[in-house]
């Protein structure tokens, strides 16, 4: 059957593109190489948070579309995933962040005293927490009940894909770097501890960009989501014994009763940083069609799926 768009990329970016677009009335395909359970996306540990992202002068519109849609799921937490948790950012300042700060209703700029562990400044918050597995399963949902259509199936290109609809849109997040080409993707590696949680209800994050280490927890359902790294052009995707260690070890040093907590499992995920940042651009296809880039979201896809969605799916409709 033909389609009116063939998304290659079922993550976050690419489900949120799709949905956009099937709920505009389009016939919609999505190929993704693996079910949405086994993305990269589900590894996220998923707060909504501009990180590690550019360009910086349109992160904060894409991010607060994505805000607005977040807040609206989590009216059904256990459907969709998404509940508001609140938390603090350690070694950030309000005035570090850009004009979009000013939109995030309740962030707040603590003492000193207030702020737990090691630290001495950081940022109240109470922001959209995403149990990823739940979400990408029922983006799924929202998707094929517009009538979309959710195929287990890799691209080698995206020449296939246009033969079968007259617009591509190439969601494929780090193997862009091969199908498209584009040379500026590169991976940052992220290595997450899962333990069982032993009674903490609010998350943390601080991040030493130099060091290429984070130090983060999340309260998730069935588990605390520890974390992490950011080690960039580290394509390693077995989780490293001593790596795991440390990062128990850094999220003890804020909350000591996570030192004895079960472990549960090991998650490791590649983000797909750009140089240049997100790339949104559609271009022509032989034959009269038009392919629309739309990947290097970094470690903040969740964070700007919708806001990105939007853009590339009015690239998509000409």
């Amino acid at each position: 059957m033909r389609s009116d768009v063939i998304v290659v990329g079922g993550g976050v970016v690419g489900l949120a593109t799709a949905t956009n677009l099937a709920e505009r009335g389009l016939r919609v395909r999505i190929w993704s190489r693996d079910a949405v359970t086994r993305t990269t996306s589900a590894v996220a540990g998923a707060l909504w948070w501009p990180y590690r992202i550019e360009p910086a002068a349109e992160v904060g519109a894409w991010a607060l579309a994505s805000l607005r849609m977040y807040g609206e799921l989590a009216v059904d937490p256990e459907r969709t995933g998404v509940r508001w948790v609140a938390g603090v950012h350690a070694d950030t300042v309000l005035d570090g962040l850009g004009p979009w700060a000013k939109e995030v209703e309740g962030l707040r700029q603590l003492a000193p005293e207030e702020v737990p562990g090691p630290y001495r400044t950081g940022l109240a918050a109470r922001l959209p927490l995403i149990d990823m597995p739940v979400h990408l399963t029922f983006l799924r949902s929202r998707f094929e009940a517009r009538g979309g259509i959710f195929e287990q199936r890799e691209a080698r290109g995206f020449e296939e894909a246009a033969a079968l609809a007259p617009v591509v849109v190439d969601c494929t997040g780090l193997a862009a770097r091969e199908l498209v080409p584009d040379p500026g993707l590169r991976p940052v590696r992220g290595q997450l501890v899962l333990v069982e949680n032993p009674g903490i209800e609010e998350w943390f994050t601080a991040a030493d960009e130099s060091a290429g280490e984070t130090t983060y927890f999340f309260p998730q359902p069935g588990r605390l989501v520890l974390g992490g790294t950011a080690e960039e052009g580290d394509e390693r995707l077995a989780p490293d014994p001593a790596t795991a260690a440390a990062i128990v070890a850094r999220c003890a040093r804020v909350r000591p009763e996570i030192a004895g907590a079960r472990i549960l499992g090991h998650r490791v995920g590649l983000r797909p940083a750009r140089a240049g940042g997100v790339r949104i651009e559609a271009v022509p296809l032989p034959g009269g069609g038009r392919l629309v880039h739309h990947y290097g979201h970094g470690g903040a896809g969740v964070t700007v799926a919708w806001g990105c969605a939007e853009r590339a799916a009015e690239l998509a409709v000409g």
